[in-house]
């Protein structure tokens, strides 16, 4: 592979990773927010909601207009709008008007996401993106990683403003090396609008909103129990989180490698059976939660979770035209979102109640059930044997 597809890729995926630093440097610094502007803490989870919202309420136009102006004019302008907002809400003197910068950042991430994956992988044959893409998954975990640990630092020694004015120079960076390493016109489709879903492509977003409900609401579960039944702290609870992170980013390159050898579907199969297996064994009546042996159903989990994000994203764009790369990606990203609103929402009914044992077992059943019944079958959908893609 030349140089300049590895250089292309790196730049793009720091600019994916800067979405998901956001959202868990912002989270950290919420209830410093509320303390900071007189408002009660549960009103600052509007900061949240705002931020995602307009996020995917961008996506799809985003991605056609990726397709149509290029991944490189698309990426600049959304981060130049995820600066601006960031910035502005650095300054904020009242929880609406951060709100709104919220709303701009949202609609920076909307354009940056579909310009960022389509961009990435444009220098790479169909038959080795999955090992583009395992970085680019592997890179997410190491964001998710670093998010709270920067978000605490900057909040405990600067402030909440200061989490918000570290993202400025990094979106300005991520600006930088996107102007310098992204070519002007990495795919150009005048067309406009979306084509026709195929098969592949739907089964890839169903999978990809399978994987975010099943991790984001047993996990938000599982945190709340620890820390609202179990006596952890925060930091504690968190660092189960931390552990599956660490998984799910090193196996995004194990499942990139196979399925440039073997295939999409071998690897999601082999996920969605290590993250059922592995739920299935913690939703087990009586087994403790939080104790040293919840350690080792967690592994098969986190590895399992990390077999789910490449061949999905890889089975799609190459079931799909290089000038609809856009659009594809934009597709994945709404299921993305729409899952893990999905698995939150579920989450907070089952909190609704008294939140006991019982419950988070309950809970991993079922979520250990979807990977096994839902995912798996989905899962065969997706490539067998690597093949060429369209022009």
């Amino acid at each position: 592979m030349p140089r300049s597809a590895w250089t292309r890729l790196a730049a793009c995926t720091a600019a994916a990773a800067l979405l998901q630093l956001d959202g868990t440097v912002i989270t950290v610094a919420l209830p410093s927010v509320a303390l900071g502007l007189g408002v009660k803490s549960a009103s600052t989870s509007v900061l949240l909601t705002a931020y995602f919202v307009a996020y995917a309420l961008v996506l799809l136009p985003g991605g056609a207009l990726v397709d149509r102006y290029g991944a490189r004019r698309l990426a600049l302008l959304g981060l130049g709008l995820f600066a601006i907002g960031a910035a502005a809400g650095a300054v904020a003197s009242s929880l609406g008007f951060l709100i709104a910068t919220r709303v701009i950042q949202g609609a920076g991430a909307g354009l940056v996401s579909p310009a960022a994956l389509a961009g990435a992988v444009s220098g790479f044959p169909p038959e080795r993106r999955g090992s583009a893409l395992g970085i680019w998954g592997a890179s997410a975990g190491v964001a998710n990683l670093v998010g709270p640990l920067l978000g605490g630092l900057l909040t405990v020694t600067l402030g909440w403003r200061a989490d918000w004015w570290a993202l400025v120079p990094l979106a300005l960076l991520a600006a930088w090396a996107i102007d310098r390493l992204v070519p002007r016109v990495v795919q150009s489709d005048s067309s406009g609008g979306y084509p026709s879903l195929d098969r592949v492509v739907l089964a890839a977003t169903l999978i990809a909103a399978l994987t975010f409900a099943v991790m984001i609401g047993c996990f938000y579960l599982a945190e709340q129990y620890l820390q609202r039944a179990a006596g952890y702290s925060a930091l504690a609870a968190s660092g189960a989180l931390v552990f599956v992170a660490l998984l799910v980013g090193a196996a995004a390159p194990i499942a990139g490698r196979l399925a440039d050898r073997r295939g999409e579907r071998f690897p999601a199969v082999l996920g969605f059976i290590g993250a059922g297996v592995g739920l299935a064994v913690l939703g087990v009546p009586g087994l403790s939660l939080d104790g040293f042996v919840t350690i080792l159903p967690l592994i098969p989990v986190g590895l399992g979770l990390g077999m789910l994000f490449v061949p999905t994203s890889r089975a799609a764009l190459n079931a799909s035209p290089m000038a609809s790369h856009g659009r594809t990606s934009a597709v994945l990203s709404v299921g993305r979102l729409l899952g893990a609103a999905v698995g939150a929402g579920l989450a907070g009914i089952a909190l609704a109640g008294a939140i006991d044992a019982s419950t988070v077992h309950h809970a991993l059943l079922i979520g250990g059930a979807l990977c096994l019944f839902v995912g798996i079958p989905a899962a065969t959908l997706l490539g067998g044997a690597p093949k060429a893609v369209r022009a």
